[in-house]
């Protein structure tokens, strides 16, 4: 698959700000690098990462993806807009999921969950444990709005509950539900390779049985116990109906993906349907949870 990389001339004061900006704008990874062009990673949760004073943020984005819609977002949020310097690059086809894999290593969430890549030994066996590949698509728990949503799920009773995970990608959320204690999931995304990753991971923990892919276009009618949706602000906000419309009279629902000042907005906006919870705040990305009133 072909790539365009977005780079990005930051500083140790902007460069994890405009790492998130980035990945607000649909960024598949997001690298740091410094004029020698050594490279950081995305950081696992709770490493404390040192920036350098001239540091490049390099956004990876599909090919296919609008770049002049990326452009304009970031230069409308840019303190000075004029003063931002971007530079656009088409790149070879190279996978990059699988290098950027090599730095996944298993991770906890709550007081019960794992997520653990499926090539490397589960550190607490008599856990709850997820294992994962994520193959083609977003989703291994590293990122804050990910984060987020597999503690939201870890704190809840699951037992013989229905869950959509609307946005499944890799799965993550799906099959942490499920083996959290869910009946069912069903799980909706509009990348048909992110379905496939989805049910890969499925068989791999043992739940494909209890799991259910749809594309957008074939989803089901139905009314979940819980609902989650970790994507962005733009297709949170305009597929509200559609979200609200899989909740029953008090099912929980957990919205991510959403930037620190994006955050109130969709608070106002659930609030219509639902009584919301304060917003959780991490890294400057925030999750909404509340739960469905009539």
């Amino acid at each position: 698959m072909p790539w365009i990389q977005l780079r990005l001339a930051a500083n140790e004061e902007t460069a994890e700000k405009y790492s998130d900006w980035l990945v607000g704008c649909g960024s598949q990874a997001v690298t740091f690098i410094d004029a020698k062009d050594t490279p950081i990673y995305e950081p696992l949760p709770g490493d404390e990462v040192l920036y350098w004073s001239n540091t490049v943020v390099m956004g990876l984005f599909e090919a296919s993806h609008d770049m002049d819609k990326v452009i304009n977002f970031l230069k409308n949020i840019h303190p000075d807009k004029e003063q931002m310097q971007y530079k656009l690059e088409q790149l070879e086809d190279k996978d990059w999921e699988r290098e950027w894999m090599d730095n996944f290593h298993p991770m906890k969430f709550g007081k019960r969950l794992w997520i653990c890549p499926s090539w490397l030994e589960i550190p607490e066996p008599e856990a709850v444990n997820v294992m994962l590949d994520p193959g083609l698509a977003f989703g291994t728990g590293t990122h804050p709005t990910t984060a987020l949503c597999l503690t939201w799920l870890d704190s809840l009773d699951l037992k013989d509950k229905t869950v959509v995970d609307f946005g499944c990608g890799s799965g993550i959320l799906s099959l942490a539900a499920l083996k959290l204690g869910a009946k069912k999931v069903i799980g909706i995304d509009i990348d048909p390779q992110a379905l496939q990753a989805s049910l890969a991971n499925a068989k791999r923990n043992g739940v494909e049985d209890r799991l259910e892919l749809f594309l957008p276009k074939d989803q089901p009618e139905l009314k979940a116990d819980v609902v989650v949706a970790n994507i962005l602000a733009g297709p949170l906000r305009e597929l509200a109906p559609v979200i609200i419309g899989y909740l029953g009279e008090n099912s929980l629902l957990a919205l991510s993906g959403i930037l620190e000042e994006q955050g109130e907005g969709l608070q106002t906006l659930y609030g219509r349907w639902c009584d919301m919870d304060p917003i959780a705040l991490q890294d400057e990305w925030v999750r909404l949870s509340g739960t469905r009133r009539y």
